[in-house]
């Protein structure tokens, strides 16, 4: 594992001493994960896209009223469900705002009318109907949670991950991207990665790189991670995850990391993490040179969707499968489909997920622990791909 300040020292490097940072990390890469990379065939599912956080980088929260703004019915989880089903997918992942209903009525009176009180029993609730009727596979990121959030929700999902984004309480500063989002204080975002590893809960999270943080906080970003999966073991994924401008963001005008920097960072999130980690990055948002991760340290794509958008970032399509295989075949790696719990945790058995999930696992899950090849979808430009290539 590297150092602290071993980790700054190679913040800085160039030219040659950059390239044998990226080799050293995709050696050690290679030597704990072999040359397949994974990804998740899934379902995006927006539950609500109401929030009560004002982030600068996010187009996904909407207000009651706003174009856009949205609150699914379950009815119509399980038909985007069900269609993603005959797709293959395997995961589906809830996205959803932070506690809207503390300062929106409209979402308080959507909630009373199904006799809940708060989205995260909305969650609960779509969770479970989504698991029992299609036995696909619930990875939910809700936001922050409390301890018997997480216990209640460990029940229905495989998964469940919190970005910690940055360890920075810098960018919680006036002008900085999070200042009005209560929900991203860093020590409520630790706290809540923190409960889940005592509850043993297979965990997603990762940093956003290019919002205002420095290298010192990046890195720090991921000894905190790294700290935490030390004592618990539960983080399966860590994702390092590029800004993007966008139009009409307050941040439209702040630049975007170079691919210098992602890589950097990449590399450097393989190190301090090491190789038993799985490293995730996205490559919807890189998508001329998303290859140039796989040679940083990566392995592992994320989630991949045949059928719905990236609703966080719905300017950037998925790349279609075949693409996807075909760039991973071309940098030397085999793509496997695998499910939205890593083989590592599911080998674990019921320490890290409930006897009562085990049956939706297994009939998904073959015996390398990655999606079975008759679950898995072929690798074909979707029509979403399609469309969106054309236009």
């Amino acid at each position: 594992m590297l150092a602290r300040s071993e980790a700054l020292s190679l913040a800085t490097v160039q030219g040659e001493e950059l390239a044998a940072l990226l080799a050293t990390a995709s050696e050690v890469r290679d030597r704990h994960k072999g040359r397949t990379v994974t990804f998740s065939p899934k379902l995006f599912i927006p539950l609500t896209n109401l929030c009560r956080d004002f982030c600068g980088y996010c187009t996904f929260r909407k207000a009651p009223g706003e174009p856009g703004a949205r609150t699914m019915t379950v009815d119509e989880v399980l038909q985007v469900v069900l269609q993603g089903r005959r797709l293959g997918c395997a995961e589906v992942l809830f996205s959803l705002g932070d506690r809207p209903e503390a300062i929106y009525p409209e979402m308080r009176d959507f909630l009373e009318q199904l006799g809940l009180r708060r989205t995260l029993d909305y969650l609960y609730d779509a969770c479970k109907i989504v698991l029992e009727e299609t036995g696909l596979l619930p990875h939910s990121n809700p936001g922050l949670m409390g301890k018997k959030d997480l216990a209640r929700l460990r029940e229905v999902n495989v998964s469940l991950g919190l970005m910690l984004e940055s360890i920075s309480e810098r960018l919680t500063l006036p002008s900085g991207p999070h200042f009005d989002a209560p929900d991203k204080k860093p020590a409520l975002r630790l706290k809540t990665i923190e409960e889940a590893g005592k509850l043993r809960i297979p965990f997603t999270t990762g940093i956003l790189v290019g919002i205002g943080e420095n290298w010192q906080e990046r890195i720090d970003s991921l000894l905190a991670i790294g700290e935490l999966n030390r004592r618990y073991g539960h983080i399966q994924e860590v994702i390092v995850q590029n800004f993007r401008a966008k139009p009409e963001i307050p941040m439209r005008a702040h630049p975007e990391p170079f691919a210098e920097e992602m890589l950097k960072a990449i590399a450097l999130a393989r190190l301090i993490l090491g190789g038993e980690m799985n490293i995730q990055a996205p490559p919807n948002l890189t998508p001329e040179g998303y290859p140039l991760y796989l040679h940083a340290g990566i392995n592992d794509w994320g989630g991949v969707s045949p059928l719905t958008p990236d609703y966080i970032n719905p300017e950037a399509p998925w790349p279609a499968l075949a693409i996807l295989s075909r760039k991973t075949a071309e940098a030397g790696f085999v793509l496997k489909p695998r499910l939205a719990v890593y083989p590592e945790f599911i080998f674990q058995g019921e320490k890290f997920i409930p006897a009562s999930l085990f049956p939706y696992v297994e009939r998904l899950c073959g015996g390398d622990g990655l999606l079975k090849p008759e679950s898995s979808p072929a690798p074909a430009i979707s029509p979403l791909a399609e469309a969106q290539q054309r236009a």
